[in-house]
């Protein structure tokens, strides 16, 4: 019997990579006026829905979604939270 389990997945670029994009935004809060903003980086956020045995072939499969398509291990890095979908009988 599979589950249904539901992750949110976090996508960042690694530390020691320029964010062009965040600078700009930094930027652009600054001439706003906010001067206090910090160290703004820009990501990338996903959720999906998927079906598996248990929790542990759900976290794997997830690893290889980030690895293989949904992140470039290269110069990013990705973590997720994943919940079991609790189905609602009628």
């Amino acid at each position: 019997m599979t589950q249904k389990y539901q992750a949110q997945i976090y996508v960042t670029l690694r530390p020691s990579v320029l964010d062009p994009a965040g600078t700009a935004v930094q930027s652009g809060l600054k001439h706003m006026g906010y001067d206090n903003v910090e160290q703004l980086r820009i990501g990338k956020y996903v959720e999906l829905t998927l079906s598996a045995k248990d929790e542990a072939e759900a976290k794997q499969q997830l690893d290889r979604i980030c690895d293989q398509l949904l992140a470039n291990p290269v110069i990013e890095n990705y973590r997720f939270d994943i919940k079991e979908l609790i189905a609602l009988s009628a």
